[in-house]
């Protein structure tokens, strides 16, 4: 487990991520997006390095920022895929092929529910799309574990830029370095850690539920 240099006092917040934490990978549920469209991983990847190569980042980051709509995202998809394959990509349906290959984690969702019952201030943070919250709200008991909830798409920045973590403490009031965050990709652990707080990164249940309770203990 990360840990940060400056670290004081018990730990009094838990920041969790939604995807690939509370719920299964994200990575197994692009292969339902590839599915969906027909086609092969390695062509979805040629359509979105394309689009990063000229839009100077992922594609998927001004999308989480709510800086363009999911719309205009399909479009500029759409096209690239075009140009990769040589055909029409039909792919209005993203979200959705998206969020059919994602399931809850209850393990990790109990969890969560526990800590909150143990009067721990709950956080979720996550990087996100506007136009995805129904879809993504529907699927866990977001409101009855998490007293705030942070979601990019909504606030114009994501994970790992700093200023996201500062608007997860101030709206917690908890300082950095008495949170516990929790993610499953190491960039934004990372970014944590740098800002002060204690961080596990998820792995397996098997691996991050122990490390979350050593690190409360």
């Amino acid at each position: 487990m990360p840990e940060s240099a400056a670290i004081v006092g018990p730990v009094e917040a838990v920041v969790c991520d939604f995807g690939g934490v509370l719920t299964t990978s994200l990575f197994e549920a692009f292969t339902k997006i590839q599915e969906e469209f027909g086609i092969e991983g390695q062509d979805l990847g040629a359509a979105m390095q394309l689009l990063s190569e000229r839009n100077d980042e992922n594609p998927l980051f001004p999308l989480e920022r709510g800086e363009i709509s999911e719309e205009a995202f399909l479009a500029e998809l759409g096209g690239a895929l075009e140009e990769v394959l040589g055909r029409e990509a039909h792919v209005h349906r993203f979200r959705h092929a998206l969020f059919d290959g994602l399931d809850p984690n209850p393990p990790m969702i109990e969890l969560m529910r526990e800590l909150r019952d143990r009067g721990l201030r709950m956080a979720m943070l996550t990087n996100n799309v506007r136009e995805w919250e129904p879809l993504w709200r529907s699927m866990l008991p977001v409101d009855e574990i998490f007293e705030a909830v942070i979601d990019s798409g909504f606030v114009g920045c994501r994970k790992p830029e700093p200023r996201i973590y500062e608007l997860t403490v101030e709206r917690i009031g908890v300082p950095f370095e008495r949170c516990l965050f929790v993610d499953d990709l190491e960039v934004n652990i990372a970014a944590a850690v740098e800002l002060g707080m204690r961080a596990v990164r998820f792995e397996s249940n098997e691996q991050a539920i122990p490390e979350i309770r050593a690190a409360l203990s």
